[in-house]
């Protein structure tokens, strides 16, 4: 890696000549008026593949969507990056309206998602090394831990907060604490906003959770944090230029995560971490998929601002 652009360059590290990574999860569409269709395609399954492939990976996508969603302009996007999409016809997908106010965000669900079955994975990409499975609604059941987990070496990944998610009768989405998962308990990456998590909550319980994984919680511009066995690190944000939609924001910074880990054996270290903040605020400058960044808009961010890598914080006593 060039310590002067930041940027991981080279070829993938293993021998297969198949995809590098499997991403898992329903296309959420998210409500909006600045769509004539009222909606943008969204939801981690998208926002990772498209980061994923724009960093170099070869990407597969196993992808939930309902009627609409099934023919949104947005699916080009992650083709063009060449992103392998395998659609998974959904009766139901999740329909969320995102309301930020005070740089918080609450909201609201319109739809439920049904879930996204293991048969609808194609044979050929079974034994995959790289899985990312970022459900949105749950739709991504405990079932598919097993099917990435089955290689030795495999690498997984779990977006944490489509876990920690509860569709209330009166239309809010509200947050749950985590709890057991067989997917957070395969994983060896795992992320999630602190906003997601119960402000009590302590870091040697949520570790328990998860108790293969390094454990990122990402706080927006305050940085974030990087749990991993009983050592804590704090990292510093990448400022922005402008923030048109932080939708997708901690999606593209677990891709970049992902990326780094698959093509250079390296997990949340402290180089891996600026990159992904730097693919992380080039993301929130643009409206919906169009955010996500290349791998030059990630290198010229970092070049700009020559961010600090992380700091060890020390142990917790939580």
């Amino acid at each position: 890696m060039s310590e002067v652009s930041g940027v991981y360059d080279g070829s993938p590290s293993g021998p297969d000549d198949g995809l590098d990574l499997v991403v898992v999860g329903a296309a959420s569409r998210d409500v909006t008026p600045d769509d004539p269709r009222g909606w943008r395609l969204g939801g981690a399954v998208a926002y990772c593949s498209l980061a994923a492939a724009r960093l170099g990976l070869r990407v597969g996508c196993v992808i939930g969507v309902d009627g609409p969603a099934a023919g949104a302009t947005e699916l080009g996007l992650l083709e063009a990056a060449g992103v392998l999409l395998h659609r998974v016809p959904l009766e139901h997908g999740p329909v969320f309206e995102n309301i930020e106010r005070d740089g918080q965000r609450r909201q609201r669900w319109l739809s439920k998602s049904d879930p996204v079955p293991v048969a609808a994975l194609p044979d050929e990409w079974r034994g995959t090394r790289g899985w990312l499975l970022g459900p949105v609604a749950g739709e991504v059941g405990g079932e598919w831990a097993e099917v990435a987990a089955a290689r030795p070496d495999a690498c997984v990944a779990v977006g944490w907060q489509g876990l920690l998610r509860e569709f209330a009768e009166e239309g809010w989405v509200k947050r749950v604490d985590p709890a057991p998962s067989p997917l957070v308990a395969a994983a060896g990456l795992a992320c999630a906003s602190v906003n997601d998590l119960a402000p009590g909550l302590g870091m040697a319980k949520l570790r328990g959770f998860a108790p293969r994984a390094t454990v990122i919680l990402t706080a927006g511009v305050r940085g974030g944090l990087a749990l991993s066995g009983s050592h804590v690190h704090r990292y510093p944000a990448i400022r922005s230029q402008a923030v048109v939609d932080p939708t997708g924001a901690g999606d593209v910074f677990l891709a970049a995560l992902m990326a780094v880990w698959l093509l250079h054996g390296e997990l949340a270290t402290g180089r891996a971490l600026r990159l992904a903040g730097a693919a992380g605020s080039c993301a929130v400058e643009g409206a919906g998929l169009g955010g996500v960044p290349t791998k030059a808009q990630v290198a010229a961010r970092l070049q700009d601002t020559g961010a600090a890598a992380p700091r060890p914080a020390g142990e917790t006593n939580h």
